[in-house]
């Protein structure tokens, strides 16, 4: 593709009157701080791995290294970079780090982190199409190029007359999809209504559902989290959905939305999308599918399976900005009906109307979120999906994959540890069995009710200890969850740069510091 050169000059009128006027963009002045950032930036990720994952700093540590008001004066940039090096960098938790496994990743690349600088650079605002033509277009290509990746079926795509959008995150995708379907039913009902609309999800669904559900004017009695159990993997009963939906009819209310999970936070797990959407098109709910981090696997063949009944739903988004090697934010939502949104999103002032709009030919994504202004976001996607392809994007994803396997057959092999659900992606969560507690307990009563509820107490507070004591050696860093009344640890592989070593080092963290919690254990522990 060509390029677009200008010899334009950027005169600087130096003076104005006694006042001496800077010149925020000096060309020269930008080439040269741009590499001395670049070259902070290669140096940073030399090293990020023998920086403790895990900020060390205590609460208020910053305030005590830096001026309490902005500078008069003008700083040079190698003052600053040196400032960040010394009072910014220790207080980071090193996201990009190899020996990051906790929450999910939100990873970058070379790719986005250019794509980013062009961003910055262009530092357009296109809110609408005539704001900046090719950021409107380019979002409306790689949503349509993304969405064929994931063999979404062609009503999400602009092609089949749906749309993609990116917004900044899930909560805002949830967001907007819950304003068009509370719309779409008030219309019908009556504002009135409103305070009997009920949404539902899973005890297992992200928070920002709930978040989400009270933005948009949701009685907080009116959202459902239906309890999961391990019977089912912790994902959604469709019959137990059935029953809840007739509950809340009989009792006078109006079923409105569904929030269905590709890849739970806590476990991974995977609601049934076909079933589900079944039932809640009985009762002409919308369907939203949550696929915020393990949409990404999908582009692979062998994990589209996952989304197996997304034709039946209303909208679905994933986040690019999680494993897909685009930097935050991106998260991708695609709906069947993009007028369901125009309605409930759209403005209209007249210092925004021009002919493109009133043709109807163009898509406003002002209108597609909650907020006026936005970023030229579809440039960094668009970039990592060239700089990489397809094919380089779902060996990475393998990788992830593969490393999380070798983590789950170490964690096997140790027989005072289990794995405690099945893994379907890259997130592997285990714990210390409490047989291993229990063994280190002379003659304490088990095999009752009392006792297998000590077991599960001592195992949890254990488990708790285990997290606390490898996240403070700083060599590696996970988090936990509770599923079932069952504390476990998450390890979420998906920095860019792990490799199997950093993998391996990391199971070694958590022996070393198991064999010294249980060893205290067994001195420690009571008598029957």
């Amino acid at each position: 593709m060509g390029s677009l050169e200008c010899d334009c000059e950027h005169p600087l009128k130096n003076v104005v009157g006694d006042e001496i006027v800077m010149n925020p963009l000096d060309l020269g002045e930008f080439r040269r701080q741009e590499q001395m950032v670049v070259d902070f930036l290669v140096n940073y990720y030399k090293n990020v791995e023998k920086y403790p994952v895990l900020s060390q700093v205590e609460p208020g540590y910053l305030s005590k290294c830096l001026p309490s008001s902005a500078p008069q004066d003008k700083e040079p940039l190698e003052a600053i970079l040196d400032d960040v090096h010394r009072y910014i960098v220790p207080g980071l938790t090193h996201w990009q780090s190899p020996n990051f496994f906790a929450y999910f990743q939100t990873n970058t690349s070379t790719a986005a982190i250019l794509a980013e600088m062009l961003c910055a650079g262009f530092s357009v605002v296109g809110f609408n199409w005539v704001s900046s033509p090719a950021a409107t277009e380019l979002e409306n290509l790689v949503m349509d190029w993304l969405g064929k990746m994931l063999e979404l079926p062609r009503p999400f795509l602009f092609s089949g007359n749906g749309g993609g959008v990116i917004e900044g995150n899930t909560t805002e995708a949830i967001i907007c999809t819950l304003m068009a379907a509370r719309d779409r039913v008030l219309r019908r009902s009556g504002h009135d209504s409103i305070t009997k609309l009920v949404v539902y999800g899973s005890d297992q669904t992200h928070c920002s559902f709930q978040k989400a559900a009270r933005v948009v004017g949701i009685d907080p009695r009116n959202i459902r989290a239906l309890k999961t159990t391990k019977s089912t993997l912790f994902s959604l009963s469709p019959d137990l959905l059935g029953k809840a939906i007739r509950s809340d009819i009989d009792a006078g209310l109006i079923p409105l939305y569904l929030c269905a999970t590709v890849g739970t936070t806590s476990v991974t797990a995977v609601d049934p999308l076909s079933p589900l959407c079944e039932v809640a098109s009985e009762f002409g709910m919308w369907v939203h599918v949550d696929a915020a981090y393990a949409g990404a696997s999908c582009i692979c063949p062998e994990y589209r399976k996952f989304l197996n009944g997304v034709e039946f739903a209303d909208s679905f988004s994933f986040n690019a900005h999680k494993w897909l090697l685009t930097s935050l934010d991106c998260c991708c939502l695609w709906v069947k009906d993009p007028n369901a949104l125009v309605k409930s999103l759209s403005t209209d002032p007249e210092y925004l109307k021009n002919d493109a709009t009133e043709s109807n030919q163009v898509v406003d994504y002002k209108d597609w979120q909650l907020s006026l202004s936005r970023r030229f976001r579809s440039l960094k996607l668009w970039l990592v999906l060239r700089m990489y392809g397809v094919r380089n994007l779902r060996s990475h994803i393998r990788n992830d994959c593969r490393l999380a396997k070798l983590f789950e057959e170490l964690v096997a092999k140790d027989c005072r540890f289990e794995v405690v659900f099945p893994r379907n992606f890259a997130l592997v969560c285990f714990r210390i069995h409490p047989s291993a507690i229990a063994s280190m307990v002379n003659g304490h009563a088990v095999g009752n009710e009392d006792g297998e509820a000590w077991e599960l107490n001592e195992a949890n507070k254990l488990n708790a200890q285990l997290l606390h004591a490898i996240n403070a050696s700083g060599q590696v860093f996970m988090t936990h969850t509770v599923v079932g009344g069952v504390y476990v640890l998450r390890f979420a592989v998906g920095a860019v740069l792990v490799r199997e070593r950093h993998v391996i080092m990391a199971w070694k963290v958590v022996q070393e510091h198991a064999n010294s919690l249980l060893s205290m254990s067994g001195s420690n522990a009571p008598h029957a």
